[in-house]
């Protein structure tokens, strides 16, 4: 199977590490070519116009669910046109009372070529095959939720 992997940078602005008194601000890079600057989320502190973590797993989750998605219906000879998505993670407690992303909607529009149409029975169940095989959301188990617009 693959390793995949990011590389990770953080520098330490102040002068002393200090609860409280310190950014967050870092930088993830992919593939050697594509930084993203990350931060906390804005309630925890973070810069509302950095990345934080909770969004980068909501991208990752909906980027494969849609990638599922558009393999299987591709398999099935449904000529999807354009996919969107808009996904939201959710914050809170977990069972064990620590904070933690305790569920992401997906809220995705699917329209394909005209004249091709499914049901919405069928669009249901290919979204649900989609969750079933999607990487991400098998590796997050059932904290995932699909709203079918």
């Amino acid at each position: 199977m693959s390793d995949l992997s990011i590389e990770l940078h953080w520098q330490r602005a102040e002068p002393v590490l200090q609860t409280g008194k310190y950014s967050n601000e870092h930088t993830v890079q992919f593939n050697n070519a594509f930084d993203v600057l990350v931060d906390s989320a804005p309630d925890w502190g973070g810069d509302p116009a950095n990345t934080n973590p909770e969004q980068a797993l909501a991208s990752a989750l909906s980027s494969c669910h849609m990638m599922t998605f558009l393999a299987l219906a591709a398999k099935a000879g449904w000529p999807v046109a354009s996919y969107h998505d808009f996904a939201v993670a959710h914050l809170g407690k977990n069972p064990k009372g620590q904070m933690s992303v305790t569920r992401i909607d997906l809220h995705p529009v699917v329209r394909f070529d005209t004249g091709f149409s499914v049901d919405d029975a069928e669009l249901t169940q290919m979204q649900d095959r989609a969750h079933r095989h999607c990487f991400i959301a098998n590796t997050l188990a059932d904290s995932v939720e699909i709203n079918i617009r």
